[in-house]
């Protein structure tokens, strides 16, 4: 299987993608890229456009970068008919995300989130927050996530832990996933990154990242 699928996050177009897709190319694979308005309409919707996309698509990976992870884990969730192969995520908040949170406390911050901002605040059933993260099905799952605490996250201060600037390191965690790797770099530098493009492009071959090259 070579076609991959790519979402983008919050607040940007699918173009962000690109220089990742690029790299992906070279590797051999083919990518589509796949555009929502992120904070326009709930996830659920982009969920159902996102299914409807990769069924005109057929069997394909799914790489999402931040929300667009969260877009990908629903629709997958939600049409588990979905032809799929692997499935990366690149700083997605599948925890919640702290950063979000206090941004959604600033006079307009829940405006400029639009109907995202729930996915941020939402709470598990003991009270620790967040929406929580479980992966059941087979196709393996890998997370990247971000070390360099350089992203807009920190416009109202530093985050407490590791960080890639938007996320915490805990934030990305998934239950079930088949491997996770922390890398030196901020929130949106990921998706410039070689060492990202490769590890990420190492996943989908084999399931499974790699370290190198820097």
């Amino acid at each position: 299987m070579r076609d991959v699928i790519l979402a983008h996050g919050l607040w940007v177009p699918g173009l962000v993608m690109q220089p990742l897709a690029a790299r992906l190319a070279r590797a051999g694979f083919r990518c589509h890229n796949f555009s929502y308005m992120g904070a326009g309409r709930p996830l659920a919707a982009h969920a159902e456009r996102l299914a409807r996309f990769a069924g005109q698509i057929g069997p394909a990976h799914f790489v999402g970068h931040s929300l667009g992870g969260l877009v990908i884990l629903e629709a997958l969730r939600r049409e588990a008919g979905t032809a799929a192969g692997r499935v990366v995520l690149l700083g997605t908040p599948v925890n919640g995300c702290y950063a979000a949170r206090r941004f959604a406390s600033y006079p307009g911050g829940r405006w400029f989130l639009g109907a995202s901002e729930e996915l941020w605040r939402e709470r598990h059933p003991d009270g620790r927050e967040g929406r929580g993260a479980r992966w059941i099905r087979p196709e393996a799952l890998g997370v990247v996530a971000g070390t360099l605490p350089l992203g807009l996250g920190r416009l109202f201060g530093a985050l407490p832990g590791v960080n890639d600037g938007v996320v915490r390191l805990e934030e990305t965690e998934v239950e079930g996933m088949a491997d996770r790797i922390a890398l030196p770099v901020g929130h949106s530098g990921m998706l410039v990154s070689a060492r990202v493009a490769h590890n990420v492009a190492a996943f989908l071959d084999q399931g499974r990242f790699s370290a190198a090259p820097r």
